[in-house]
């Protein structure tokens, strides 16, 4: 019998997100043994504070490529969308699953949606890129810092320390709290993060019996278009330091694009759309990033450097 050990943060969502796996592998790979490996990372106990201030999405990542490393864990389980844009050396991720609602969603206790917001209104949502739609929207609005796990950030917002938040459905849907969801914010008018809503697997490039047993959860539409996305942030050097938003469509044999780049404090942004060959995400990726840097992305991000 193969045993497989997966590490994964200790959230309720990455918990779900693992054990999710955990059941497609063992549906996948009848007789396998998969055990969890729950660790804490520095992304998950520094709350007093935002990713960007702290050093990005990747500190969700380092404790479990250290467990990977030591031989503790043989894989762990990410949403895509807190990878950084380029593994650290040694890494690679050998299956990207079927993307859930990729959507962001608004959540209030008494408004239906954010033009329902009165005047002033505080929105909790520590993201850049939220921060930037928001603030381009409804400027009037009072934009706070939200972090901690989904359901510590529903609590805030039940003590009524914020009229509103932001956060991802796929999170909330994957946690049960569908019905929180007041209103969808989605394309073309609302970008989402890059690879939002899409659970990735991340192992050791020498590790070929791992990436073998999860090329049967590897769905290639959704690794076609966040591909495509990833790129897109990859060529604009994007990070949880930079407000880029990016939203990928397959139809068929052709891919599309939509990709933003704003700015948190003004609400200030540039947007390029482009469609390509489905075969060739990553040129479209690129092909986007440099009609935004053309528009005047380069300034934008280099005054949150």
């Amino acid at each position: 019998m193969t045993t497989l050990r997966i590490a994964t943060r200790k959230s309720p969502l990455a918990l779900w997100q693992s054990e999710h796996v955990a059941a497609r592998l063992r549906a996948a790979h009848p007789g396998i043994e998969v055990t969890l490996v729950p660790m804490s990372t520095r992304g998950d106990e520094v709350l007093d504070r935002s990713l960007a201030a702290i050093g990005g999405k990747g500190l969700f990542l380092k404790e479990l490529e250290v467990a990977m490393q030591r031989g503790e864990a043989d894989c762990a389980v990410h949403s895509l969308k807190d990878v950084p844009m380029e593994l650290e050396p040694g890494f690679v991720l050998p299956s990207i699953l079927a993307r859930a609602d990729h959507a962001d969603a608004f959540i209030s206790n008494h408004f239906d949606g954010i033009d329902n917001l009165p005047h002033g209104a505080r929105v909790g949502t520590s993201s850049l890129r939220r921060q930037s739609q928001l603030r381009a929207r409804r400027p009037d609005l009072q934009l706070l810092d939200l972090r901690g796990n989904v359901n510590t950030r529903l609590a805030k917002l039940d003590t009524g320390d914020y009229d509103a938040i932001v956060l991802a459905c796929a999170g909330l849907q994957r946690l049960g709290f569908d019905a929180r969801i007041r209103a969808r914010l989605d394309a073309p008018d609302w970008l989402p993060a890059p690879a939002q809503g899409a659970i990735a697997i991340e192992c050791r490039d020498d590790d070929a019996s791992v990436a073998a047993l999860f090329a049967a959860l590897d769905d290639a539409a959704t690794r076609t278009c966040v591909e495509a996305e990833r790129a897109m942030n990859r060529a604009l050097h994007g990070s949880c330091h930079v407000p880029v938003a990016g939203f990928a469509q397959l139809d068929g044999a052709t891919l599309s694009l939509a990709g933003l780049v704003g700015a948190a404090s003004t609400g200030a942004s540039v947007r390029a759309e482009a469609s390509g060959a489905a075969d060739a995400p990553e040129a479209l990726g690129i092909r986007v990033a440099e009609m935004l840097l053309a528009q005047g992305a380069r300034a934008l991000i280099d005054a949150v450097l």
